[in-house]
């Protein structure tokens, strides 16, 4: 659990909501301060102060990008093979270029939204089952 010096309800708002300020890189308490100091560390929130640099969210951002990804790099493959067949040297230029700035891209935001929902359960990361 987290352990918070200040009390944060979550009254205010609801899961969803904590979801979608952290999938736009957001506080999940307050919505306005900043949660990541770089492209993936996360740190407290620059405007509350919410303690949200000491959760982990560890494999379920890279896990829910990679299922994203493959949902959207595997049907536009499949069309252009079977539409157009370009050469196998474009393709295996285009496709792993495309997955790999995808990927790079949505990380981020899925980690936001992840450590969101983490902080609205009052998870940390590290609990034993």
């Amino acid at each position: 659990m987290i352990s918070e010096s200040t009390t944060y309800s979550r009254d205010t708002y609801t899961v969803l909501a904590a979801i979608k300020r952290g999938l736009k890189r957001t506080c999940p308490h307050c919505g306005n301060g900043r949660i990541f100091k770089g492209y993936l560390k996360t740190s407290d929130c620059s405007n509350c102060a919410a303690p949200t640099g000491a959760i982990r969210a560890d494999d379920l951002p890279p896990y829910l990008t990679i299922f994203l990804v493959g949902h959207i790099i595997i049907p536009l493959l499949l069309i252009v093979e079977t539409h157009y067949h370009p050469a196998l040297w474009l393709q295996m230029s285009v496709w792993p270029a495309l997955t790999l700035i995808l990927t790079l891209t949505f990380l981020p935001f899925i980690k936001g939204g992840a450590v969101g929902l983490m902080w609205y359960l009052k998870l940390n990361g590290d609990e034993q089952h």
